[in-house]
């Protein structure tokens, strides 16, 4: 049973990924507002700046494992 709910956190293909890079973009974009609120000037656009790139950096090591994933399984 254990097994079967651990099962719900792995991401299995391209389309879930790109929904979890969506809402890892949402939370980063909002946060990044409240840095520009908090921040005025070039402090908070840097740190929305992170944010944000963050994010891609995140996408793309998510689609990368994605692919090395895919290549490694038997199945292929």
């Amino acid at each position: 049973m254990l097994r079967k709910v651990a099962r719900l956190f792995v991401i299995k293909s391209r389309w879930e990924a790109y929904l979890i890079i969506y809402a890892l973009a949402l939370g980063a974009t909002t946060r990044g507002t409240h840095y520009l609120e908090q921040y005025p000037g070039w402090g908070g656009y840097l740190l929305f700046l992170a944010c944000t790139g963050a994010v891609f950096l995140a996408g793309a090591k998510i689609l990368d494992c994605l692919r090395l994933e895919k290549s490694a399984s038997p199945r292929g």
